[in-house]
């Protein structure tokens, strides 16, 4: 199943019955990552009365890493609303923190889950997305004389040459989409070999 990434951070803003929200979207691979925005948001709005946050790492349709916190809201008001608008939208590698100032008016659990998803909805919203490619590494087997026809190949069908080794051949390893994989071994054909992952 695809999805897509955050390809650069956005905020968006919201003032709901006096109370502000500020929702903050940032494109991350790991948790640490997510949490490191969290801490840092925390530490810039020390005053903020909640700091409420979902993220979710890889596939938002399959996710083995998704996490929130309703960071003293009522139980599921904040953190769920805001995971449920990133699973919908189909949106992966990505953490959006809500930072709310209480205005002086109660919301109730029903409002505080609308203005939470609101919230996350107006960061999507202000968001550009991009296609999730699956890359993957693998490694080229040629000889000098065909090295460059190797980088060429590698390089006209959008892949990146990482390191390249030279003994009694050349050795060069690539990252490309996983699914350009095939046309690779086809179009190095006679100049190298792509070696199977052991």
């Amino acid at each position: 199943m695809s999805y897509q990434t955050l390809k650069r951070a956005v905020t968006a803003r919201l003032e709901i019955k006096k109370s502000e929200f500020i929702a903050y979207a940032y494109p991350v691979t790991s948790r640490e990552a997510a949490m490191f925005h969290v801490e840092q948001l925390r530490e810039q709005y020390a005053d903020a009365r909640h700091h409420c946050w979902a993220y979710i790492i890889g596939d938002p349709n399959n996710t083995t890493s998704a996490g929130f916190d309703d960071d003293g809201e009522p139980n599921g008001t904040a953190g769920r609303p805001i995971l449920n608008v990133l699973q919908h939208k189909s949106i992966g590698n990505v953490i959006i923190v809500v930072v709310r100032y209480f205005g002086g008016i109660k919301l109730g659990a029903g409002g505080l889950t609308r203005a939470y998803a609101g919230s996350a909805q107006a960061a999507v919203d202000m968001m550009t997305l991009s296609d999730h490619v699956p890359l993957v590494q693998v490694q080229i087997l040629a000889e000098f004389a065909t090295e460059a026809q190797c980088r060429y190949v590698v390089d006209s069908i959008g892949g990146h040459i990482d390191d390249v080794t030279y003994s009694k051949q050349v050795t060069l390893t690539a990252t490309l989409a996983e699914a350009d994989i095939d046309s690779l071994k086809e179009r190095l054909a006679m100049d190298g070999r792509v070696l199977d992952p052991s």
